[in-house]
């Protein structure tokens, strides 16, 4: 088992907790997305059932900015530790 310096295995645990607030984050984001589209259908169902299909607008809208929340918290832009590590160096010669 491979034993860190306390500031790399801090800046470890800072990077631990920012992911898992994201995640947490991007939950509650789907399920209000859920709800409130549930929501927005039921009303369209009651008020104009096979009438024009407005829900659509918000379903789209909403679901760009859950995709790109997605992207942001799972996409490919996490930072390795060496780009990290490498970052930090470039910093300290500053």
């Amino acid at each position: 088992m491979q034993t860190y310096p306390t500031d790399t295995a801090a800046e470890l645990r800072r990077l631990a907790i920012s992911q898992l607030r994201k995640k947490r984050g991007l939950q509650a984001h789907v399920l209000a997305y859920v709800m409130v589209n549930l929501f927005l259908n039921a009303i369209w169902l009651l008020v104009m059932p096979g009438g024009f299909y407005w829900p659509v607008f918000p379903l789209l809208g909403w679901g760009i900015g859950l995709a790109f929340h997605i992207w942001d918290v799972y996409g490919p832009t996490q930072p390795t530790q060496e780009q990290i590590e490498r970052e930090m160096r470039r910093l300290s010669q500053q």
